[in-house]
């Protein structure tokens, strides 16, 4: 109720089946007490290289100190075992933390390498560890993360998020094992890698949707990089019609702190100027001391940048011709845009089966308020991750006309519409039937 559309469950941090079902659960109830549509997302673990079992709950770093770091033994252990001979021992590093801990390789002696601590600070096991400029051959997918995708199939989780993306073929391997278990799971792709970067528009188009995951980003490339990246990646989410999420630090002072600082709600507020579908919290609402007020100060800053929206201020969709006259449902969506805002009416609704016309309703950033009702829970779920829709459950319609007539009047049932007023609507002529949308029509309770 503070605010929270979406909740992300990372797998990175060992949670036993039973506690997550139960977490699901929760989530369901509570979503359902409230009336209101929320989606999970799980965060897929991927061949992420951390901070190992330490001998003790926490390792102290002082600048200037010597440590070693191998997976088979070491003061910094490692979760995955590695071969250093791309580490440079002259100019090479490695960091720790999203960078918060910096050391310059010493040696490479085998499977360990020697350190200098650049940094003073603390070491807890799970913590990510990066090696600028090197890239290790790793599977994409561990044993861990097919066990959680079946998980994710048990429990119907409505996101998947990959991490550590390198090339748009990445998500195969998902797709290949979620048609075995019978599943379809959307998958998000996290771009973390430089790698990423260069088959940016690729990814975007094999993906259902991308996450901005800064922190890796920010430790890989130079941080400088950052802002330009940030808006380049959104753009060609934009262009793809694809729903993209920024995330990480976004609220980091609200960890051990009631209020943010000023740079910190301006980062929020560039995210939404730049078009993002999402922002996400992470730290703040994991381990953070004011884990609710984090949540109402992130709503409240969107909500006040969603008011100012216009023309003026923010590019609401790139317009790509060619994309429209390969889909007809992309054209569609685009003539809804063009007559909402040319008529000034100010409620789109789409009847949708997947969610595949929702989302790129959203895409097209149209002035108005677009309400996707669907008879499919998951639907109705997943969808509340999509910037500018409100996901509505509705039953199974018999006809196109009983849905048109039935949609105004579930409109007016939660104060959306007044008797008299306009809306347009999209449809398939099949009803409940994926991918047969086809019809636009304005239309007045």
């Amino acid at each position: 109720s503070s605010g929270v559309d979406v909740f992300r469950i990372n797998m990175s941090h060992e949670v036993k089946s039973s506690l997550l079902g139960k977490s699901v659960d929760w989530i369901r109830s509570s979503s359902a007490k409230i009336g209101k549509s929320v989606a999970i997302i799980m965060d897929l673990c991927g061949p992420k290289i951390r901070v190992g079992d330490l001998t003790s709950a926490s390792l102290e770093i002082t600048s200037g100190g010597n440590y070693t770091l191998s997976h088979i033994k070491g003061d910094i252990p490692l979760n995955l075992p590695l071969e250093f001979d791309q580490c440079l021992e002259d100019g090479g590093q490695v960091k720790i933390d999203d960078g918060s801990l910096t050391f310059d390789i010493t040696k490479i002696e085998g499977e360990t390498l020697y350190l200098r601590a650049k940094d003073s600070g603390r070491i807890i096991k799970g913590k990510g560890v990066n090696f600028p400029g090197v890239n290790f051959d790793v599977s994409p997918l561990t044993e861990k993360d097919f066990q959680d995708i079946k998980l994710a199939v048990e429990l119907e989780i409505d996101w998947l998020a990959m991490s550590f993306v390198r090339s748009p073929e990445d998500i195969d391997k998902i797709n290949s094992f979620l048609k075995e278990l019978g599943s379809s799971i959307p998958v998000i792709a996290k771009i973390e890698k430089p790698e990423a970067i260069e088959n940016l528009s690729g990814i975007i188009q094999k993906f259902d949707g991308v996450l901005v995951a800064r922190g890796d980003l920010g430790v890989e490339m130079p941080l400088q990089e950052l802002p330009r990246l940030q808006k380049s990646i959104v753009n060609e989410c934009l262009v793809r019609r694809k729903p993209v999420i920024i995330a990480t630090q976004m609220l980091e002072t609200m960890i051990n702190n009631a209020n943010p600082t000023r740079a910190e709600v301006n980062d929020i507020a560039n995210a939404i100027y730049d078009g993002a579908d999402a922002v996400m919290l992470s730290a703040e609402t994991a381990i953070g001391e004011y884990p609710i007020e984090s949540v109402e100060m992130m709503a409240g800053v969107a909500d006040n940048i969603e008011s100012d929206l216009d023309l003026h201020n923010f590019n609401r969709y790139i317009n790509d011709p060619t994309l429209r006259l390969k889909d007809k449902r992309n054209s569609i969506c685009h003539a809804a845009m063009t007559l909402a805002n040319d008529l000034s009416i100010q409620t789109i609704v789409i009847m949708t089966e997947s969610g595949k016309t929702a989302i790129q309703m959203s895409q097209y950033r149209p002035k108005s308020k677009i309400f996707a009702l669907s008879h499919c829970k998951r639907t109705y779920q997943m969808l509340s991750l999509i910037r500018g829709i409100i996901p509505i459950h509705v039953d199974m319609f018999n006809s196109t006309d009983e849905m048109i007539d039935a949609c105004g009047e579930i409109l007016m049932q939660y104060g959306y519409l007044n008797k008299g007023d306009s809306f347009i609507i999209t449809a398939g002529e099949k009803v409940g039937v994926s991918g047969t949308t086809n019809m636009l029509k304005i239309h007045r309770v």
